[in-house]
């Protein structure tokens, strides 16, 4: 095993605390509490070579502190990290966005530095687009669980070729959306770093192409998969509510997200954080 050491300039408000606090509620792929707060520690696949990584980031005022261990290759992991703590963004314009939009503000004071984190990897967002379709929440994290249990290694998501190679036991069409989902992955068609290269309509589009996974789907694995910053969701019900209860039952989200942007995603995730504070739901 090896280790890669990475400092990064996190530029814009950033708090490793609260940011590791929405992980952890975050159903998909929930941190366990961990004995140091101080730290994030997560294991993952990285992308292309699907090898497992495990990094540890820590925080030093405006600094991010990764140590990466495995291996593959772990720069490349790195920058996977930043991009799934979207330490990558440039949100130096986020305080703005809350002095114009006084929800939003009061969002930024009530989460303050809370970057969203998304999925490790477009590949698992929308292998949990498959595994949540039709069941509860809590049932699709146990089949997830179990999925790492049975086929994962060292505690991270089993690889593409684990799950093409498996006798799923699942319920419905997921063992052939999972096997559809794990062929797209490996032909790059859940690159995180491609599908951030276009316009995200347009990876949204791509994406929707790959069998089982609809509009909703395609828009998870982007926004949250992806972690694209600067998009706006047009499939979440739990956000329109929560936009209606703020701006009036009558409220044009694509309007008001006007002031949102760069970062239209996090103002997105922010007000689904408050919905969820406010009412018990969870992603």
């Amino acid at each position: 095993m090896t280790v890669h050491d990475d400092v990064v300039e996190v530029r814009g408000p950033w708090s490793l605390a609260t940011s590791r606090t929405f992980w952890e509620g975050f159903a998909p792929a929930a941190l366990p509490p961990g004995a140091d707060d101080s730290v994030l520690r997560t294991t993952f696949l990285t992308e292309g070579d699907w090898r497992p990584a495990t990094v540890t980031v820590s925080q030093e005022g405006a600094q991010a502190v990764l140590r990466v261990e495995g291996e593959g290759d772990l720069s490349a992991a790195a920058a996977q990290v930043c991009r799934f703590l979207a330490l990558d963004v440039d949100a130096s314009d986020w305080p703005a966005i809350g002095q114009r939009d006084p929800v939003i503000g009061r969002a930024q004071r009530l989460l303050p530095g809370l970057r969203p984190c998304g999925f490790h990897s477009p590949y698992e967002a929308a292998a949990w687009a498959v595994l949540s379709q039709r069941v509860r929440i809590t049932q699709a994290a146990r089949l997830r669980s179990d999925l790492v249990r049975d086929l994962g290694e060292g505690g991270a998501f089993p690889t593409p070729t684990s799950l093409l190679a498996a006798e799923l036991d699942l319920p419905g069409r997921k063992p052939e959306y999972l096997r559809a989902v794990a062929e797209a992955a490996l032909d790059g068609l859940l690159n995180g770093v491609s599908l951030r290269a276009v316009a995200p309509e347009e990876a949204v589009a791509q994406v929707q192409e790959i069998k089982g996974l609809g509009p909703f789907a395609a828009e998870l694995v982007v926004l949250r998969g992806a972690n694209v910053p600067d998009a706006l969701p047009t499939h979440e019900r739990r956000l329109d509510a929560e936009v209606a209860e703020h701006y009036g039952a009558d409220a044009n989200l694509p309007q008001i997200a006007e002031a949102w942007r760069p970062l239209r995603t996090w103002a997105c995730v922010h007000l689904r954080c408050l919905r969820e504070q406010r009412t018990g739901e969870i992603s």
